[in-house]
């Protein structure tokens, strides 16, 4: 065993030229590191859960539509409908479905798509179901 019994005393090693460090930053250089960058969000992005896009059946296609040439008969009204449809996920395969209610201001029958009075637009070809007061004739 060494013998430090001649230097235990003696005064601590001050720098001339360097100044001496915080204890905050001393203690910040043995804090742990993130290895991996990225890999947390990696998971998350993993275990977030996507919905399929459900095809629908010639029925339910002609059920659909029929609610679509009663809005349109009914746009001058300006009814209140609530649309549900399917947003495609941006980084992994599926998506969501999501509900949308208002007046639609106009059918745009070229770029497939309904314009809400909002300026919010939507896809005809990705509307699962319109729901709403004008559709109860339907049924």
């Amino acid at each position: 065993m060494k013998d430090y019994s001649k230097i235990i005393n003696l005064p601590h090693h001050q720098s001339a030229t360097r100044k001496r460090m915080s204890n905050y930053d001393r203690a910040a250089q043995f804090a742990p590191f993130a290895a991996l960058t990225g890999h947390d969000e990696a998971i998350k992005e993993t275990a977030r859960l996507t919905d399929d896009y459900m095809e629908m059946g010639e029925d339910r296609l002609g059920e659909l539509s029929a609610k679509i040439k009663l809005l349109i008969d009914k746009l001058s009204e300006q009814p209140e409908i609530t649309v549900v449809y399917f947003i495609p996920d941006e980084r992994k395969s599926g998506g969501s479905y999501a509900e949308k209610t208002g007046v639609v201001r106009i059918i745009d029958e070229y770029e497939r798509k309904l314009v809400f009075y909002d300026s919010d637009k939507i896809l005809i070809d990705r509307v699962a179901d319109f729901k709403g007061e004008i559709f109860s004739q339907l049924e």
